[in-house]
């Protein structure tokens, strides 16, 4: 499972994917099986979490990874590429952005 620390050297992606309530569920279940059966893995991925806000308009994922690269080159292989193309039909819009955790609590 992810490990928020701040002396780790994972590298964190946070996702934020904006949809609208009808098609909130689709996309979920498209995410949770990419996880379960492509993502998940793959060579330093660590683990990953994802949330949806009551309204069902914005999914969010959490998912850290051994290195950068690593993220990298799931993003760039041919099953991720497809599977992006169907998360960008259910959703408004979508961004992965990479992160260092600076701190942490808890």
């Amino acid at each position: 499972m992810p490990t928020i620390a701040k002396d780790n050297s994972y590298q964190t992606v946070i996702t934020t994917f904006e949809m609208t309530p009808g098609t909130a569920q689709d996309l979920m279940e498209a995410l949770t099986d990419a996880y379960a059966n492509f993502i998940s893995k793959q060579p330093g991925f660590i683990g990953a979490g994802l949330h949806i806000n009551d309204a069902q308009t914005r999914i969010a994922n959490y998912s850290q990874w051994e290195r950068r690269e690593d993220f990298q080159a799931m993003l760039r292989s041919p099953e991720m590429r497809a599977r992006n193309r169907k998360f960008a039909e259910l959703c408004k819009n979508f961004e992965p952005v990479m992160y260092d955790v600076v701190e942490a609590f808890g």
